[in-house]
């Protein structure tokens, strides 16, 4: 269980134009997309949490990958694994 899983970026137009095709795959409902900050995150359909949000690093660094980092979503059924991992492939 967890509150939210942040992921660090450096470009949001970019990260959306990933991130908003695999988590409709999931089943995720965008709740806020800032590109003030910028940031954006999803959540289950109904609200709730857990929370995926991407943004930029709160450091003003560049975002890097993290050693060590995991994040897994859930996913419904293998089909759905399936439709996710292609949306992902294909943005």
């Amino acid at each position: 269980m967890f509150s939210h899983v942040m992921v660090g970026i450096t470009n949001l137009d970019r990260a959306l134009a990933f991130y908003r095709p695999l988590m409709q795959a999931l089943g995720l409902e965008e709740r806020f997309c800032n590109p003030a900050v910028p940031w954006a995150g999803w959540q289950p359909a109904g609200g709730g949490r857990p929370l995926f949000v991407i943004g930029q690093p709160y450091n003003g660094q560049a975002a890097q990958a993290g050693n060590g980092t995991m994040v897994s979503f859930l996913a419904s059924s293998p089909a759905a694994v399936r439709a996710a991992h292609a949306a992902a492939l294909a943005h």
